[in-house]
């Protein structure tokens, strides 16, 4: 399918779209944004990460027009602050809380300092990406929590800071993951939040009403731009908001079919073989 229009801004999901399963963008993805942005057009990330998950990813000199983080609790124009949504601590009190009852893995993400798992904690979250691989599990979404563990964790005595911008929850078994998402669902009916899932394995737990839909809408005001001039693409669940809300969707090849049926558009390569830089080179370079 020919993009029929031209847009005036593009947002793109990091893992499983320009992310290769190794977890990295290539140069090749990098110079397309770059020469995008040359031609004038706005680029976006729009990610489940957090900002600090970004840098160790991307090569060297790569630069978009700004981010759309922890799908959709933060926002930066440049390195700039553009929004933040919290999780409250009671929130998060009683999340850690229930996640030590059923001994699943967790990473919160503080506003301005690296992520935390109580110290308390690490044994059963450790074990939980205890080798061999689960064969259903993702090698790049191991091989976070692996790089997690050895090097991103900060193993903390307590809760540590005032303004939170997710939680990551991952079980090596379904489920494991599914009974954690019944119990956050049971926590919904006393407080209000929202959850949202980029694998079989993990689910993320953000403040009620946000996604990266509403991320996109922030953005979009401070460019003074609308819904009707732009496109993004996406891969997974967390990128349905998104998808829905903008002018021309795209999937990408490896997405689930449910993720291309409400799409407008699929690449016609995967993640690990440059599709979206195969994509924007042939719609709007070539």
């Amino acid at each position: 399918m020919k993009v029929e229009f031209s847009p005036r801004a593009i947002f793109l999901d990091m893992d499983g779209t320009i992310l290769n399963h190794s977890n990295r963008v290539t140069i090749h993805t990098k110079e397309i944004i770059d020469q995008l942005r040359n031609r004038g057009l706005l680029v976006f990330i729009a990610t489940g990460r957090s900002y600090d998950e970004i840098k160790g990813v991307v090569p060297d000199g790569f630069q978009v027009d700004g981010y759309i983080t922890s799908n959709g609790m933060a926002g930066y124009i440049g390195e700039k602050t553009a929004f933040e949504h919290s999780l409250s601590k009671e929130l998060v009190e009683r999340i850690i809380e229930k996640a030590r009852e059923n001994k699943v893995y967790y990473e919160l993400f503080p506003y301005g300092t690296d992520r935390i798992t109580l110290k308390q904690d690490q044994s059963y979250v450790e074990a939980e990406i205890n080798d061999p691989k689960p064969d259903d599990v993702g090698i790049n979404e191991w091989l976070s929590r692996k790089q997690a563990i050895k090097e991103e964790i900060v193993w903390a005595d307590h809760i540590v800071g005032d303004k939170y911008s997710k939680f990551y929850f991952f079980a090596r078994t379904k489920d494991h993951i599914n009974k954690w998402k019944n119990e956050l669902n049971l926590l919904k009916k006393e407080i209000d939040f929202t959850t949202s899932i980029s694998s079989l394995h993990n689910v993320e737990v953000m403040v009620a009403n946000i996604n990266k839909a509403t991320g996109i809408k922030q953005i979009l005001e401070k460019f003074n731009l609308t819904e009707s001039e732009i496109m993004a693409i996406g891969d997974s669940d967390n990128d349905i908001p998104m998808l829905k809300f903008v002018h021309f969707s795209v999937a990408m090849k490896n997405a689930p079919e449910h993720i291309k049926d409400l799409a407008d558009d699929v690449t016609e390569f995967t993640c690990d073989e440059d599709g979206v830089y195969q994509y924007l080179r042939k719609h709007f370079i070539l």
